[in-house]
């Protein structure tokens, strides 16, 4: 789902909650050394995200914060931003001379350069969430009959 969140909104607001769970606590964030990444330049969308990108030739910029449940990938568009919420049940990711970002049937690929490198640890912290919710919610081609 992608939303327009240029200006604060409770309906917003409470939707992404739903979706994929309120903000980590103060100390959450400080015990896990940050949740949000650095902004990184977009280098790839798939089809149906074109509108959500710059259409001359700017750079189209990126970002993604860390919740309980999935997480928020806000795409600014000139001075309008947008978020993309993506629970972890339906996220994928992929290291492809860069990261690509896949759900929904959309998918974000990212530019490999110095900002990709800077969010190395960003992404190790990602797929260790990705990882212990999958263990606590595993898919049902996963379990045992």
């Amino acid at each position: 789902m992608i939303l327009e969140t240029t200006y604060t909104d409770k309906k917003t607001d409470k939707i992404i909650n739903e979706l994929v769970g309120k903000r980590f606590s103060f100390f959450q964030i400080v015990k896990m050394k940050g949740i949000g990444s650095k902004r990184m330049i977009i280098d790839q969308v798939s089809p149906n995200l074109n509108t959500y990108i710059n259409s001359v030739s700017d750079l189209s910029y990126a970002n993604i914060e860390l919740r309980p449940g999935g997480i928020l990938l806000a795409i600014n568009k000139g001075l309008r931003n947008f978020t993309w919420v993506i629970p972890y049940y339906q996220f994928y990711m992929y290291k492809t001379n860069g990261i690509s970002i896949h759900a929904q049937g959309k998918f974000v690929h990212f530019k490999k350069n110095q900002t990709h490198k800077e969010n190395t640890s960003f992404f190790e912290k990602l797929h260790q969430l990705k990882v212990a919710y999958d263990l606590r919610f595993p898919h049902i081609d996963s379990i045992d009959i």
